[in-house]
């Protein structure tokens, strides 16, 4: 098994330049990487990813079905966009997004510890363009998880979780979020692979730094950006199998990391364990 060092990206865009020019320059099979952890668009600390092997689950008769029965994404998506919102924070370091599932219509709403670790103010855009007010009632740096209140709604839609134990290497998913601020950006793919162990640097609020998060991780093409954290990569049936997280990345010498089908998502079952005790 091997490790890999690269960048975990989030942040404003006004820290694209120093950030990049801090970045480990570590080179693996010719070409320099980078990982992006979406809590905002840019900027930077340092982290691993162990290359664990292929889940080995037996895939030719799966991926065959899955050619004879192509996904209706245009459905999944008028399923699932009404539950997905983009989250804004504003913090000592800038400005910055990510994306977050509807728990309850209330406004009860998931997303990465990532995207609001150290926010000093927090709105929310729903799916119907208007922004509110949102607090942060519970956040675990451990497993990367955080749960926002929106502040004065009703009516949302929450998400269908499915059980991500059911996904299989060849299953088409489906990603939903706000890559670099484009709301409700719907992209498609494959489930790569399963069991990815995935590590990516604690997040800094300014205080002692915080231990690196490690999680078991579902691999997917399909495309994800900075932005996409703490959205969903949902299933056929429009529930969610996971919380978009992470990218694998070549960086270019101007030091923008970008979607190259290489993605992480914290598995549904692992989000079930953690997400009651987040308030």
């Amino acid at each position: 098994m091997t490790t890999e060092d690269f960048p975990a990206v989030r942040g404003s865009l006004e820290e694209r330049a120093p950030f990049w020019q801090r970045r480990t320059g570590a080179v693996v099979a010719s070409a320099a990487l980078a990982a992006a952890v979406f809590g905002g668009v840019t900027g930077g600390v340092v982290g691993a990813m162990n290359a664990s092997p292929v889940a080995q689950t037996p895939v030719s008769s799966q991926v065959a079905m899955n050619a004879s029965s192509t996904v209706d994404v245009s459905g999944v998506a008028a399923r699932v966009l009404p539950s997905v919102v983009q989250v804004n924070v504003v913090s000592a370091q800038g400005q910055g997004l990510g994306s977050g599932v509807v728990l309850s219509a209330d406004g009860r709403i998931l997303t990465n510890n990532h995207v609001v670790a150290g926010a000093q103010q927090v709105t929310v855009t729903l799916s119907d363009g208007r922004t509110v007010d949102a607090t942060v009632v519970g956040a675990d740096a451990s497993s990367d998880l955080a749960v926002v209140q929106a502040a004065g709604v009703s009516g949302l839609t929450p998400a269908k979780f499915g059980d991500s134990d059911q996904v299989k290497i060849g299953d088409e998913v489906v990603a939903i979020g706000s890559p670099e601020g484009l709301q409700g950006t719907v992209t498609s793919g494959i489930v790569s692979a399963l069991d990815r162990t995935v590590t990516v640097p604690g997040t800094s609020t300014g205080r002692r730094g915080s231990s690196a998060v490690s999680y078991q991780a579902i691999q997917t093409d399909a495309s994800i950006n900075p932005g996409n954290s703490g959205g969903p990569l949902v299933d056929a049936a429009g529930e969610v199998v996971g919380i978009n997280s992470a990218i694998y990345s070549p960086a270019s010498d101007s030091g923008q990391a970008g979607s190259v089908g290489i993605g992480f998502a914290i598995p549904a079952n692992q989000v079930r364990q953690i997400i009651d005790q987040l308030g």
